[in-house]
């Protein structure tokens, strides 16, 4: 068993008298891909959120290798630059081009310079299939593409886990399957994956853990096999029922 690489403990959230996120657990280690279910409303994003820093636990713990990143003086940026996040709006920079989008966080927080960042970002854009673009602005990208630059830029960063939040819910279905391709690569590359998607069959054939959220809470989690083909929890059932007949 590898040490784990992230580990959220009793991490709860909440906004002013509404509480998104109750005493949640989970371990992530070196190679995992973990992907979160669950309805929609569930706390499933904002619980993406909180592993990353952008939004800060009410209370609990996010441990790097041991170390809670949440407790107070402790630099998101450094360890942002280690766990790299893909977002359902892509949050590209609509002013620069696409090899500028992917160079400009390794040149600010990376600190390296423009022709080892360039070299960097290739490396990547090859990778995701997007090397012919590099010149394009987002705004004359698909959904898909803009989506597979995101996935370049987050790499680029050479990140130990990617966080990937409901990456393909804004794209138009025949776009959705070149992104779950590149992810799909990634995983059979063993990069560490936390996935939050309403992808069910990338849930069940990709991951190695699948966690099941309802009302803020881990209803359920295991392998996807146990998950999808013997769920225990009643919301579960229901949740993964549609799923079977759709």
């Amino acid at each position: 068993m590898s040490e784990p690489i992230l580990e959220v403990r009793h991490l709860s959230k909440s906004f002013g008298a509404n509480v998104v996120l109750r005493d949640i657990d989970f371990t992530v280690s070196s190679g995992d891909v973990t992907t979160v279910i669950g309805p929609s409303g569930s706390g499933k994003s904002t619980l993406l959120r909180c592993v990353n820093l952008l939004e800060t636990p009410t209370s609990g713990e996010i441990r790097f290798h041991g170390k809670d990143v949440a407790a107070r003086g402790v630099s998101p940026t450094a360890y942002r630059s280690k766990v790299g996040m893909v977002f359902q709006s892509f949050n590209l920079f609509s002013n620069m081009s696409v090899l500028d989008n992917c160079t400009v966080g390794q040149r600010k927080v990376l600190k390296k310079d423009a022709e080892a960042a360039r070299q960097n970002a290739m490396k990547y854009l090859e990778q995701v299939g997007m090397a012919p673009y590099i010149n394009a602005k987002p705004r004359q990208l698909s959904g898909g593409q803009k989506q597979r630059v995101a996935i370049a830029r987050a790499l680029a960063m050479e990140p130990e886990v990617l966080l990937f939040d409901e990456p393909t819910s804004a794209l138009d279905p025949e776009m959705v399957g070149e992104v779950l391709a590149v992810m799909r690569d990634l995983a059979r590359a063993g990069m560490t994956m936390i996935v939050v998607t309403h992808e069910m069959a990338f849930a069940r054939d990709v991951s190695n853990h699948v966690v099941f959220m309802a009302d803020g809470v881990i209803a359920e989690e295991g392998p996807p096999a146990q998950l999808f083909q013997d769920p225990q929890n009643p919301r579960t059932q229901e949740f993964l029922s549609r799923f079977r007949n759709s």
